[in-house]
């Protein structure tokens, strides 16, 4: 039998742009088929041509951050693929690390070196491996929350690999009646924090009515913040308040807190890049965001409500579900799909990011010279 004609070489390239990016593993074995293909694949344009094609990457795992009831257990990133986990740096071993946050490829990990007495930070990036340590900020503080985060101009945060970040720092002082809230931003760039600033500095009546409400427990959700444009969003627990974090103009300001009703929020980018936010109450999930008016007045207006209590399976029927993380992913299907194992989960981290076979063994066989 002769064998099937070869394709075109155009054809060959929309037959792999529409290879699925939240299923790795099509596009790697497709590499593995013939040295063109590989080329295909390992192209600088194809890559290009990938991203813009799907437009948004793709969810390829989770890294869960659960309670420290026994100890501090080891972080892990649970794959939501056919592809293996991405093993976490071999350096934290021996030592405490907690995953802090996930945005643009890179996932912000705190480490808590037992030997030394000291804490520092790590930026590490799961697909290229490459790995940035950073020093804590330099100033006292209780609890605190951090989000990094793609800092290169124009990017479009499909493929973030190697350029500059930012990571942003924003902690319950010390001492409440002085500086309720402190903030500071890391630069890649510059390799330091800057100066911090205060909540307190300017708005002495925002400080003390979160001072009367806070004061007597912990006050920070350490959950992931949104960040949209350059402004970072964090949420306080009590009142729900929300802090923004301006990081071109370098000040603080507080949002007026959600319904009454919304407990253990969790802030989320809506499609029309606004600010919004998940609840659960009555095993429905409630959809918010912030709509501002032509004169520049802003609301919360409840988008959708999505009925979650046949969708999700109760392992605990005494204890109701409750948002511990968002993605910015379609929810149009309103599917859900198990990726872990139950257990007592602070908060969850998802990681989006293209995975394509352009790096690494298979990128030095496509440059070879036999090729």
């Amino acid at each position: 039998m002769a064998p099937p004609p070869k394709l075109i070489d155009d054809v060959t390239v929309e037959v792999l742009l529409r290879l699925p990016p939240a299923e790795p593993e099509h596009l790697f074995r497709a590499a593995l088929v013939c040295k063109p293909w590989l080329r295909v694949l390992c192209d600088p344009d194809f890559r290009r041509r990938y991203r813009a094609f799907h437009g948004a990457p793709p969810l390829l795992g989770l890294i869960p951050r659960r309670q420290a009831f026994d100890g501090y257990p080891a972080p892990r990133f649970a794959s939501t693929t056919s592809m293996p986990d991405f093993p976490f740096p071999g350096a934290f071993d021996g030592h405490r690390a907690r995953p802090l946050d996930c945005r643009h490829g890179r996932v912000l990990v705190q480490v808590w070196h037992e030997r030394r007495r000291k804490l520092e930070y790590l930026v590490w990036d799961p697909i290229t491996g490459d790995r940035h340590d950073l020093p804590a900020p330099d100033f006292d503080w209780v609890i605190y929350i951090a989000a990094v985060f793609c800092a290169s101009d124009g990017c479009d945060h499909l493929d973030c690999h190697g350029g500059p970040f930012s990571v942003a720092f924003v902690a319950m002082a010390t001492d409440l009646r002085k500086d309720i809230v402190k903030a500071s931003a890391y630069s890649s760039e510059t390799g330091a924090w800057s100066a911090p600033i205060s909540l307190g500095d300017y708005a002495q009546h925002i400080r003390n009515a979160l001072y009367e409400r806070l004061r007597y427990g912990p006050f920070a959700q350490g959950r992931r913040g949104p960040v949209i444009g350059d402004q970072v969003y964090f949420a306080l627990r009590g009142g729900n308040e929300i802090i923004k974090y301006n990081l071109h103009g370098n000040c603080l300001s507080v949002i007026n807190p959600p319904p009454h009703n919304a407990y253990e929020i969790a802030l989320m980018v809506m499609e029309d890049s606004s600010l919004g936010f998940a609840h659960i109450e009555c095993c429905s999930l409630y959809l918010w965001s912030m709509k501002v008016d032509s004169q520049g007045v802003a609301e919360w207006v409840q988008r959708r409500v999505i009925k979650v209590e046949t969708l999700v399976p109760t392992v605990d029927p005494s204890q109701g579900p409750f948002v511990v993380g968002s993605a910015e992913v379609d929810l149009k299907s309103e599917q859900m799909r198990k990726v872990d194992e139950p257990g007592d989960y602070f908060n969850v981290l998802p990681y989006l990011s293209f995975y394509t076979p352009d790096r690494g063994r298979l990128l030095s066989l496509a440059r070879a010279d036999d090729l």
